[in-house]
């Protein structure tokens, strides 16, 4: 395995530093998700008891009289807060791939290199441009695509937990309109 590293070129560091990321960031956001909807998916009243870290600014401003409007904007911050980190494996699976294509490149370029110095050539010469050439594609490639996935399955989280949000904020706001 070190040996095929090895072979890939100077781009399989920053490969490797897409993937060390991208799983870093995919758990802390997978156990954060898994938080906040237990803490969340709960009848009513026990969210209410309880008081989830994520709800508190909502309910502090229905207990204040907040407006609808105002409602939304604390909303929507409490959902940018959720969703803050996601963009970073959005912008990771994007450049996976590419470095590894800069490293086909790369590689390739070694590749005629060898031929133009050569006056004779033999597969043997283009063996080590051709092996940066795959192995960088390769890597790339397996950094993105499951970083790809991971993204998508956390951004549905983040979306049901933006849903639960909203259901709870509205029979909150409501309860307390209606005077409940």
């Amino acid at each position: 395995m070190v040996d095929l590293f090895i072979k890939g070129g100077f781009l399989m560091y920053p490969i490797a530093l897409c993937s060390i990321l991208g799983v870093t960031i995919f758990i802390y956001k997978f156990m954060e998700y898994r938080r906040i909807i237990k803490n969340i998916e709960k009848p009513l009243m026990d969210v209410l008891n309880e008081k989830p870290q994520i709800l508190v600014p909502i309910l502090s401003a229905i207990e204040n009289g907040a407006s609808e409007k105002q409602l939304s904007v604390i909303g929507t911050k409490c959902i940018n807060k959720i969703e803050k980190g996601l963009s970073w494996l959005g912008l990771i699976s994007t450049i996976a791939p590419l470095l590894g294509l800069t490293g086909t490149v790369t590689g390739m370029i070694k590749a005629f290199m060898v031929i133009a110095n050569a006056t004779s050539v033999n597969p043997s010469m283009l063996a080590g441009g051709i092996w940066e050439a795959l192995i960088t594609t390769a890597a790339g490639l397996f950094v993105a695509v499951p970083i790809h996935i991971g993204h998508h399955y956390l951004e549905k989280q983040a979306d049901e937990i933006a849903f639960i949000l909203k259901e709870i904020t509205v029979a909150v706001f409501e309860g307390q309109k209606n005077g409940i």
